[in-house]
């Protein structure tokens, strides 16, 4: 189990990974990341880069004490109309974005709104 000795956007740091010998491993997320508690906090570990739109929504009810009960000890409800969740894909290659979008390679389309440069002589 690897830590950074000051850097916390990289990975866990000294202090975090002390804290969790002295806690209680509270259960995993389908990417991996590790949630713990102990001492009235809670906090999780990431599999990956520490980005908290990683963090599915059930374990983040759990972490900001909305829920007392692990999802890992009492999973939420699911409700028929709800599509699965997945992280936010901002800055990748699966991205969402427009159909105008210049990232996406394509032209906008002209809109009547768009600026036109005035000629002098020009009705209009």
């Amino acid at each position: 189990m690897g830590f950074n000795l000051f850097t916390w956007w990289t990975g866990q740091t000294f202090g975090t990974w002390l804290q969790t010998l002295r806690a209680q491993e509270v259960g995993k997320d389908a990417d991996g990341n590790t949630y713990y508690q102990g001492g009235g906090r809670r906090w999780v570990l990431y599999a990956t880069d520490n980005d908290s739109s990683r963090v599915p929504p059930e374990w983040h009810l759990w972490l900001h004490h909305t829920r007392a009960e692990a999802p890992s000890q009492q999973p939420l409800p699911v409700k028929a109309w709800e599509k699965p969740w997945r992280p936010n894909p901002t800055g990748s290659a699966q991205a969402e974005m427009p159909i105008g979008a210049l990232t996406a390679g394509k032209a906008r389309a002209a809109s009547p709104a768009d600026y036109r440069a005035w000629t002098p002589g020009e009705q209009g």
